[in-house]
């Protein structure tokens, strides 16, 4: 009989040192080119002329950004995730900057008027000078609407650097009835001036959380000092209690006052649970009990599901979240 052939094990604990080593540097290599790729079809083809385009705007872009970047951990034994500039936003659409004029840091934000051609003007609606000063609102800020040259359907949203609103933790019952209370303002106030979001799920609630940090974090991973420094610090909510805010109207729409039961077809946003998109998607309805029980999963997901002690908010959230719209509680009757 012939000698028999033994296969070599292709396992990963098989694997040496040489080929896992190469395998990482393959794995960074490929995510490098992932993000560049990501932020150019973000930006567009301006992107070489984007730095100089907002520093005439006002506005400095982390050196990350400037198209003769070069890695601070190239020639190093550093792992990019260590470096401040090896970490960018969650979401290609979005990077960071620093208004010139006041060291104010924004997020920048390129909309597509084609796939989203309401967003900018809801956003504006809501800045004009009676409703911006309403305490009520709590849309987010548009600080500034940006043209880019040479692409008409695309304008940069000009925003101040928000922080996810469960960052940090909440350090009492009260501070969560506080945000509670202050994102059923936001959208009773939207209801109440005839807009629904139509996609106020959690990744859509920020905070302005500047007074929180005595230290600037930095925008991608805000644990992080803004220089990567270290680990920031953080002053309790109660101590420095933050404003929280609806962010994205790419899916919004505003209607007539008269109009008392506006409809729209389903549309999905980040939010696939809604009870009646489930079977009725070529079925237009009303996206105001929409906007109620995407809220009130929020608080379900995030609250309920999640944190011990705040038990009592659960009659309010099934109340909240009827599989039947007509049975939902209104916005106005949330508040109340």
């Amino acid at each position: 009989m012939g000698d028999t052939v033994t296969l070599k094990d292709k396992s990963p604990k098989a694997k040496t040192k040489t080929e896992r080593k190469a395998a990482k540097a393959a794995e960074l290599e490929r995510r490098k080119t992932l993000r560049a790729q990501r932020e150019f079809e973000a930006f567009g083809a301006e992107r070489e002329q984007r730095p100089g385009a907002l520093s005439a705007h006002g506005y400095l872009l982390r050196p990350r950004y400037a198209p003769e970047w070069v890695p601070s951990w190239e020639g190093s034994q550093r792992h990019p995730f260590t470096c401040e500039d090896g970490h960018i936003s969650q979401f290609p659409q979005i990077i960071d900057a620093t208004r010139m004029s006041d060291g104010l840091y924004v997020s920048l934000k390129v909309v597509d008027k084609s796939g989203h051609p309401h967003e900018v003007d809801i956003g504006q609606y809501f800045m004009v000078e009676h409703l911006v000063s309403d305490p009520r609102n709590h849309c987010v800020p548009f600080l500034d609407v940006l043209s880019v040259p040479n692409e008409e359907e695309k304008q940069i949203l000009v925003m101040p650097l928000l922080l996810d609103f469960m960052m940090p933790r909440f350090d009492t019952v009260g501070k969560v009835v506080e945000c509670l209370g202050q994102l059923f303002e936001g959208l009773l106030f939207m209801h109440t001036n005839h807009a629904a979001h139509r996609d106020c799920m959690s990744r859509n609630i920020m905070m302005h959380a500047n007074d929180l940090y005595p230290g600037p974090y930095h925008p991608a991973q805000p644990h992080m000092k803004r220089d990567f420094s270290g680990y920031v610090n953080h002053l309790t909510r109660t101590q420095r209690p933050p404003k929280y805010y609806l962010i994205d109207f790419g899916l919004s729409r505003r209607y007539d006052a008269n109009e008392e039961n506006p409809l729209e077809y389903p549309i999905f946003g980040g939010d696939k649970t809604v009870p009646e998109f489930q079977k009725n998607v070529d079925v237009p309805m009303n996206p105001f009990p929409t906007d109620v029980y995407y809220l009130g999963n929020v608080i379900r997901e995030q609250f309920l599901y999640a944190r011990w002690g705040l038990e009592f908010l659960k009659p309010l959230v099934d109340d909240m979240v009827q599989d039947n719209p007509s049975g939902r509680l209104t916005m106005e009757a949330v508040v109340k």
